[in-house]
């Protein structure tokens, strides 16, 4: 067996739709993009959507929106990738790490309000894993305190909580078509809000300020059909615009998408209950794939890295998500104290989740750890 964590989805409908691109000779920033925007909108249900380059940008471009002064905070769960906590230091604020819950690994509410100062301008809530962040909770203390969500959907898409799409709780929501999420366009990312107003800039920040695209350029100007390629700037902006053939990955993978999720739903109710006999290695989340989508599935062991190497000679892939951030030593600069982040992270090991894992492939898997349980705990 060499059995991989992650894997993208794609086909000849992916190759096929790449190939009408290049057939039209526009690789770029063009009408894909914007049709990949229409069509996610429609899927999400929101107001306004814009592609850009990955879900670091959505979440970077997200906060500049409000303008907040320099060296105010925003609060970000502790465990969670960089990249939510890069986005405040991009706008020139600060990082507060707020624990987590010891079962589902998103951003504690109790801790969230000990963490907050009148300094605090927004919340990042994190949907770890796929695990819905306990938005209803998190929204009515943001909106107690005038602080701004942005809601980091980078593990999850097409889910609801309670009622409402995850991504459309907070006032924007940031997704990841990074290549191993749940879908992809390579890389990539989107912002979404049921505000068209409030983000309709990004759409020209994304492409350095300029307010007009280039395959607009090319189009006749209904005013002046000689100043096509007239453009101004209007804001500070930067290179984090989706080309035409992210978009076109994507636009078959947002069709895909549903498929996909119920697929590794499947494979998650299949590892539950192959491990549910187990005493010494759990699952990583309360995990309820009927109900919300996950990106990844994982185990909690207290002889987590004898685990994973003997997942490892096993050909078994594993992984560990994630290092908790005010125990990396960039973020060491911005201390924060995060007693149960700290303390559950040294059991978690990721195992492979991605649509092609066959059903031979995980009950190996499920047959490795029973021999783990058996042999070393």
């Amino acid at each position: 067996m060499n059995i991989r964590l992650f894997a993208p989805f794609l086909g000849e409908e992916e190759l096929n739709e790449i190939r009408d691109s290049f057939n039209k000779s526009w690789v770029g920033l063009g009408e894909k993009v914007s049709a990949f925007e229409r069509a996610f909108e429609n899927y999400i249900g929101c107001s306004k959507s814009i592609a850009v380059n990955s879900a670091t940008a959505a979440l970077h471009l997200s906060l500049s929106v409000y303008g907040f002064k320099p060296g105010r905070k925003v609060l970000v769960p502790d465990i969670t990738f960089a990249s939510t906590a890069f986005a405040p230091l991009y706008n020139n604020l600060e990082p507060v790490f707020v624990d987590v819950y010891e079962d589902d690994i998103t951003m504690s509410v109790e801790d969230l309000e000990n963490k907050y100062s009148p300094d605090c301008v927004a919340v990042m809530p994190v949907h770890y894993g796929g695990q819905p962040a306990h938005m209803d909770r998190i929204t009515e203390f943001a909106k107690s305190k005038n602080l701004k969500v942005i809601e980091d959907c980078a593990h999850t898409i097409g889910a609801s909580y309670k009622g409402n799409k995850l991504g459309l709780w907070g006032d924007i929501g940031c997704f990841s078509f990074e290549e191993k999420k749940a879908m992809t366009t390579g890389d990539g990312g989107m912002i979404c809000s049921n505000d068209a107003e409030l983000i309709s800039k990004l759409s020209s920040m994304r492409w350095l300020g300029i307010d007009k695209e280039s395959w607009k350029k090319s189009k006749p100007d209904e005013d002046n059909e000689y100043k096509h390629w007239y453009y101004d700037i209007d804001y500070l902006g930067f290179k984090y615009n989706m080309n035409d053939l992210s978009a076109s990955i994507g636009l078959v993978q947002l069709k895909k998408l549903d498929e996909m999720n119920s697929i590794r739903s499947g494979l998650i109710a299949r590892y539950m209950e192959g491990i549910g006999s187990l005493k010494k290695i759990r699952p990583i989340l309360p995990f309820e794939p009927v109900k919300y989508s996950y990106w990844l599935f994982g185990v909690r062991c207290e002889k987590r890295d004898e685990l994973i190497k003997f997942l490892k000679q096993n050909g078994i892939a594993t992984g560990v998500h994630y290092v908790p951030l005010n125990m990396v030593n960039y973020f060491r600069q911005w201390p924060s104290k995060c007693s149960t982040a700290e303390a559950v992270w040294k059991e978690f090991v990721t195992l492979p989740l991605h649509v092609q894992l066959t059903a031979e492939e995980l009950d190996y898997i499920i047959d490795k750890l029973k021999e783990f349980e058996n042999k070393f705990l």
